[in-house]
């Protein structure tokens, strides 16, 4: 398959697509940009003369550009050139630090999701989950990136972060050890006669990943392979090529995703090409609330074409696409939001997430009608949802049964699917609340 250029974000969640230069304005705009520029002007003479201890024309700069961009939207940011270069090296899926991806709220640092067996997820810290401080110093309002860089540091030295947690009265510390973060995206084992494959970031190394992921898991189990479950809980996102070629590798026509931006040309289209590395075996995909931005695409895709059953609970919801422009020689890049992308059948998931055919509890969940989860909506200056009066009804939500414990519900439930003990009618009967 031909390869798309594209790069992946850093710490926080969702793709990119590589560009070359934004369009300059033209007319009646250079005259008014002209004029903001100079009270800029003014502004940064003045505070770089008159503030209270000296500060470098560089940290000016780079503050103005970081307010100017991160003020658009929750995905939109500037790059200095050290955090450029470590993003460039986390795209290739190695990177040090302690292994969350995060955004920020309310001046706060929330976790989007703990990446698999890397210190933060062995230490156990959730989705949700929100950072008030760093070796005891409060990041309130501190910039996104800062704290990120703050959080890295060399390998062995120890890290402690201050998280508060829905249900806990307190803050509560968690002392970490840094280590070389390297993302083995792909993961996979047998499940009977039923090939597991949990995929938890779209980095460089995914799609080869699934596919050796697929051969191996043929060879264990042999000509009475059932069915593939694809896990995608918990997965935030990363590079849109990569979520193009797992879903062409299910798929064996048709439309995967498109993109569509500002203006009419901006429009891309990535279609499927023939053959499906599973043999057209049965697929269930599980989805859950930390599911974003690149494995949204994967999951929709899926479902849109009815190649998948998808099962698990309403993903997260960010349906933008971010774009690394970089800013000259030494200077850094733009993450900027450049468009919005639309499942096979058209739709927008921006701010409302993909709803699973069969909406299945995880299991830890309690048994009142309102289940918290961390969504794109709840982002302040998130981008609107484009579609909310075609908003589906809530779908009803299948639950362990009382009193029967399991490791994971979600996947049990997906296995008795695939092996034939649920069906999708049983699924919507009413008795299954």
């Amino acid at each position: 398959m031909k390869r798309l250029a594209l790069v992946v974000l850093g710490m926080g969640i969702g793709f990119m697509t590589a560009v070359g230069l934004l369009p300059s304005a033209q007319g009646a705009n250079n005259v008014s940009a002209y004029r903001q520029f100079d009270l800029f002007s003014d502004a940064f003479e003045r505070v770089r003369d008159n503030y209270v201890r000296p500060v470098q024309d560089s940290e000016l700069i780079n503050g103005a550009i970081e307010g100017m961009v991160s003020s658009l939207d929750p995905h939109s940011s500037y790059m200095d050139a050290k955090a450029f270069a470590d993003m460039q090296i986390q795209t290739k899926g190695e990177f040090g630090g302690v292994g969350i991806e995060v955004t920020q709220e309310d001046g706060l640092i929330k976790v989007i999701s703990p990446i698999d067996d890397t210190p933060a997820a062995k230490a156990g810290l959730k989705t949700g989950d929100y950072i008030a401080a760093i070796d005891g110093n409060a990041i309130q309002g501190v910039p996104l990136n800062d704290a990120i860089d703050k959080m890295r540091g060399p390998v062995g030295t120890k890290v402690t972060l201050t998280i508060l947690r829905q249900g806990e009265k307190k803050p509560f510390d968690v002392q970490l050890m840094r280590a070389v973060i390297h993302v083995d995206s792909v993961k996979w084992h047998r499940e009977g006669d039923v090939g597991y494959v949990r995929i938890s970031a779209f980095n460089e190394e995914t799609d080869s990943g699934l596919q050796k992921a697929v051969r191996e898991l043929k060879k264990q189990i042999g000509p009475g392979l059932r069915g593939w479950i694809i896990d995608l809980r918990n997965d935030p996102g990363g590079l849109l090529d990569q979520a193009v070629m797992v879903s062409d590798d299910f798929l064996v026509k048709g439309e995967i995703v498109s993109t569509r931006g500002r203006h009419p040309e901006d429009t891309q289209r990535y279609d499927a090409k023939p053959g499906d590395i599973t043999d057209g075996k049965p697929v269930v995909v599980l989805i859950n609330g930390g599911t974003a931005s690149a494995s949204e695409i994967v999951a929709g895709a899926l479902q849109d074409h009815k190649r998948a059953t998808v099962i698990g609970m309403t993903s997260f919801g960010k349906g933008s696409v971010q774009t690394i422009i970089p800013l000259g020689e030494g200077g850094g890049a733009l993450r900027l939001t450049t468009a919005r992308y639309y499942t096979p059948s058209g739709r927008s998931i921006q701010a409302e997430g993909i709803t699973p055919n069969i909406a299945v509890a995880e299991g830890n969940e309690q048994d009142e009608p309102k289940i918290e989860r961390t969504t794109e909506a709840d982002l302040p200056g998130h981008l609107a949802a484009e579609d909310v009066a075609a908003k589906k009804k809530a779908a009803t939500i299948i639950r362990p049964p009382q009193g029967k414990k399991y490791d994971d519900f979600q996947l049990s439930y997906a296995q008795d699917f695939l092996d034939g003990k649920v069906s999708m009618a049983a699924a919507k009967a009413p008795s299954a609340r």
